[in-house]
């Protein structure tokens, strides 16, 4: 035992850190490229290894040597045994089945670089009927073209991830430059993070790259990330977004920061059906059906414009319907955008497997420090429930008390009090609830924007709050992804999805953005205390405390009364 080393690693692959250790953030951004934190109270941390964490970390070019390196060298108990075991084991894992192309056609060739692995998997039956012409002896079997993510999908639901190296169709070629200065005539260059991000995906455009996830925090630039993938791959380009907004900020971008001109980039929306070399699209077309049971009418489009390039803007938040056609297009260059990899539905193997795995995470606080993005000081605001709302409360059942938490009435004099406090600064109020959000708009007079509204009329607004003609505006969801707010520097969460911990790096990336007067920016969540909400509140927070953020806690008294202000 070292009383002064700072990890504690526990049998069950999880690791105890204490956050007021002297060496608590050096540790930290250490443990992030391998493990996931799991839990985040004031005074320990506790991260997870697991095998998609361990895939994800080989697939950056960690090694097995450098992971136990670190955990022996600072382990204050020493490391377990079985720690070495399956660590080695995982990093083995990602190196023994690789995919490669066979002669001139369209037929792969499945490689276990140990034979008596495949042998065994090949009693699972899902996997045996997907693979034809089985070598055992020489570890091989042959695919059809379209097994490829089956194969990929099932192996790694096995525990074995598969490095596809069967390379990709070129698609139409198309010349993408990137401007040397944009349309206003600042000057426009990739940030170092940004290239070396480009770097990790495209390799150079041989067969090791050309599929994977990039993680950046929101403001810092994922849109000019994708742009540039796609001056390097060179060819016509599929684009997917998470709604109509982010598809118009993504034509805003191309015609901006590219040589491109309008009729090379189309919109295939419920506006537009326009196919042409860069194409922009939503999640909600491509899995718009008229029937639950019936076709996807517009799944073809994934075949239409001879692609070279699809890219999954915010792929956090690819419904299952896409995973299921991605599998089919496995010999399109895949480009996954997003600001967290976490899902709250477990599927980030998926990601992993279909889309690709993270080739690139730049850590927040680093990009902060260098000023890429804006310094932003969370806070908790804990608001009492009235006692008799509280014995109501008691007596309902677990989601009608999370909602009667969410909606408590008296987080509207705590809004007020921050309002007073930022009067005159660009302010987001974000909510769950549309009935909260229009007692908001009645009581505050102040826009309210939701998904019934039309496009053009959020685009009226937006517009209005980024020229200072509107300094405060409640967004309910729509607003957690693909608004360009750049001088938004107050967001204010009333009400949240449960414990979304993607949801909170999302409605905290609202206002990343670097100010123009070179200043920070405020994150407040106002929780009722003691509550359902209070205790979702602390796993939303989990994702954004692994990259370094703290939590001050704040009584809503102190907004009223500073001097009872008090930090957790």
């Amino acid at each position: 035992m070292n009383a002064e080393l700072a990890l504690i690693l526990q049998s069950d692959l999880t690791i105890v850190l204490e956050t007021a250790h002297p060496q608590f953030e050096e540790m930290r951004n250490g443990l992030l490229p391998f493990s996931e934190l799991v839990k985040s109270p004031e005074f320990l941390h506790t991260y997870r290894i697991t095998p998609v964490s361990i895939w994800n970390a080989s697939a950056t070019g960690l090694s097995a040597d450098a992971v136990l390196g670190f955990l022996e060298a600072n382990a204050r108990y020493g490391m377990p045994s079985n720690f070495e075991a399956e660590i080695r084991t995982w990093f083995r894992r990602c190196g023994i089945f690789s995919l490669h192309k066979e002669g001139d056609g369209d037929t792969l060739r499945l490689e276990a670089s140990e034979p008596a692995v495949l042998q065994q998997l090949l009693h699972d039956p899902d996997l045996a009927q997907l693979c034809d012409q089985v070598d055992e002896a020489a570890g091989a079997a042959l695919l059809g073209p379209g097994k490829r993510g089956l194969v990929k999908e099932r192996l790694i639901r096995l525990g074995y991830p598969v490095e596809d190296r069967a390379g990709y169709v070129d698609g139409a070629p198309l010349e993408i430059e990137l401007r040397a200065q944009t349309v206003e005539g600042g000057d426009f260059a990739l940030r170092p993070y940004q290239a070396e991000a480009i770097e990790a995906f495209y390799r150079g455009g041989t067969a090791l790259g050309g599929s994977g996830t990039i993680v950046l925090p929101c403001g810092a630039g994922k849109t000019v990330v994708g742009l540039a993938a796609m001056a390097a791959v060179g060819s016509n380009t599929l684009v997917l977004t998470p709604n109509t907004v982010a598809l118009r900020q993504w034509k805003r971008e191309l015609l901006d920061k590219t040589e491109l001109t309008e009729d090379q980039v189309g919109e295939y929306s419920g506006d537009a059906k326009e196919i042409r070399p860069v194409t922009l699209t939503t999640y909600q077309i491509l899995t718009y059906r008229k029937k639950k049971g019936e076709d996807f009418l517009h799944f073809d489009l994934f075949s239409k414009g001879d692609w070279g390039l699809i890219v999954y803007d915010e792929v956090h938040l690819l419904p299952a319907p896409v995973f299921r056609a991605t599998a089919e297009i496995q010999a399109r260059r895949r480009l996954g955008l997003t600001a967290t990899l976490v899902r709250e539905d477990g599927k980030e193997d998926e990601v992993f497997c279909l889309i690709g795995p993270k080739r690139y995470d730049a850590p927040w606080k680093d990009l902060e420090r260098r000023g890429y993005i804006a310094a932003v000081e969370c806070v908790e605001v804990r608001v009492p429930f009235d006692d008799d709302l509280r014995l109501e409360y008691l007596a309902a059942g677990k989601r009608v008390r999370f909602r009667m938490a969410s909606e408590n009435p008296a987080k509207v004099d705590a809004l007020r009090a921050l309002l007073n406090k930022h009067d005159g600064e660009r302010i987001l109020i974000i909510g769950h609830y549309l009935s909260q959000l229009e007692e908001l708009h009645e009581a505050l007079g102040v826009p309210v924007i939701t998904g019934r509204m039309p496009n053009p009329e959020r685009e009226e607004l937006y517009e209005a709050f980024r020229e200072g003609r509107e300094k405060v505006l409640l967004v309910s969801k729509v607003g957690n992804f693909a608004i360009d707010l750049p001088d938004a520097n107050v967001a204010i969460q009333i009400s949240g999805t449960f414990g979304s911990r993607q949801e909170e790096a999302q409605r905290l990336g609202r206002i990343l953005r670097p100010k123009a007067d070179g200043g920070g920016a405020h994150f407040y969540s106002l929780v009722t205390e003691g509550t359902v909400d209070q205790d979702y509140a602390e796993k939303r927070q989990r994702f954004l405390t692994e990259q370094g953020y703290v939590y001050a806690i704040r009584p809503s008294e102190s907004l009223f009364n500073p001097e009872t202000s008090e930090a957790g």
